[in-house]
């Protein structure tokens, strides 16, 4: 059986991606979606899209439904908007340190 850091794991490097972070901030703005709208909003081709929501699905960020010949798509993990929030003040923070380290020479 697996432990916990091992799935945890699995759920980073599902999500380490650009792709898959897109879908997923996609999928946060949203209730829920189909596999051809998601390729049309992102530009990527949808067997492509298909590969990726398969990653995701594998580990629970997301889940599905069919809806006749249509999947559609939703975000189980809404934890995944707090988290891109708090990566990206962590990416500004670093950011201004930086800016403010240059200004400094």
């Amino acid at each position: 059986m697996k432990d916990i850091y091992d799935i945890r794991s699995a759920v980073f490097k599902a999500m380490a991606h650009p792709t898959r972070l897109k879908i997923l901030e996609l999928l946060g703005q949203v209730d829920e979606i189909c596999v051809c709208d998601i390729a049309e909003e992102l530009e990527i081709d949808q067997p492509t899209i298909s590969k990726h929501l398969s990653i995701l699905k594998n580990v629970g960020l997301i889940g599905s439904r069919k809806e006749g010949l249509m999947v559609m798509y939703k975000l189980r993990a809404q934890c995944v908007n707090n988290f891109f929030h708090c990566v990206d003040n962590i990416i500004k923070t670093d950011l201004k340190a930086k800016v403010k380290h240059l200004n400094n020479l």
